[in-house]
């Protein structure tokens, strides 16, 4: 059956200025966009509902709304995505792309912007007990899910891996682990290990990860991020030196 293109502002990709940053994916609710051989790319009409909350999170312009005949937005459609996607509500209610809009705005997410921070020297040594101790973190964002799979912090760098219970639980987290490394989080009881497995994967092949670190706690549930941590780096194809830490739910190493 032939399908109905009507005339509506929809979003527009310069390919020849995105660089493949990934910031957009995560700005647009209804997963219109991913990042596929290097750029951005608008997968469906019908899951594009032209707001353009993209625009805001390309460094690069090379996000627009044009006006063209497409495939009409299909909300049906969106809602089966996120959920097979992991995106829907974590209360087992529908995906509604409404809420969403509502909840973050037309405009995508500042705080999601990929930042990699300096930190003067002082900062980068061991604290001395003498004041507050410093924050060991040299980036942002660190949530698995929004971070650009070839952010610059990225390049080089040693990777390290934590279910977002353990530094809660680890005292010494910033001195012992965080410091010098690059970091991800997530929770593999409560989100998507598939995209986690999948995301980790097109970290590692997009930078020069020199090391993996894993850090997750001794409850079961949450041996998912390891298992997702060990499939991507053998998709990767990359010799990778891998290593876990378990902390108990008391603080300690096991």
């Amino acid at each position: 059956m032939a399908t109905t293109k009507v005339l509506r502002k929809i979003v527009r990709i310069d390919e020849s200025k995105c660089d493949g940053c990934g910031l957009c994916v995560p700005a647009c609710h209804e997963g219109a966009i991913e990042v596929i051989d290097g750029k951005a790319r608008l997968v469906s009409d019908r899951y594009c509902d032209g707001l353009g909350d993209c625009l805001g999170e390309c460094p690069q312009g090379a996000i627009t709304i044009e006006e063209r005949e497409a495939n009409e937005y299909d909300e049906a459609a969106v809602q089966a995505r996120m959920e097979v996607a992991g995106r829907g509500d974590p209360t087992g209610r529908p995906y509604d792309a409404h809420a969403a809009h509502a909840e973050h705005g037309h405009g995508g997410c500042p705080g999601a912007m990929a930042m990699q921070f300096q930190r003067p020297a002082t900062e980068a040594d061991e604290d001395d007990g003498s004041g507050p101790r410093p924050s060991m973190l040299a980036q942002w964002p660190v949530q698995l899910s929004l971070v650009p799979p070839n952010a610059p912090y990225f390049q080089g760098a040693d990777l390290l891996v934590t279910a977002d219970c353990v530094p809660f639980a680890y005292a010494d987290y910033h001195r012992d682990y965080l410091k010098g490394k690059a970091l991800v989080i997530g929770c593999p009881k409560l989100d998507d290990i598939e995209f986690y497995r999948e995301k980790l994967t097109a970290i590692l092949q997009a930078s020069d990860i020199k090391s993996v670190t894993v850090l997750h706690m001794e409850v079961p549930c949450c041996f998912g991020i390891v298992a997702a941590a060990e499939q991507a780096v053998a998709a990767s194809g990359k010799d990778i030196a891998f290593e876990t830490v378990t902390i108990g739910i008391q603080g300690e190493r096991k």
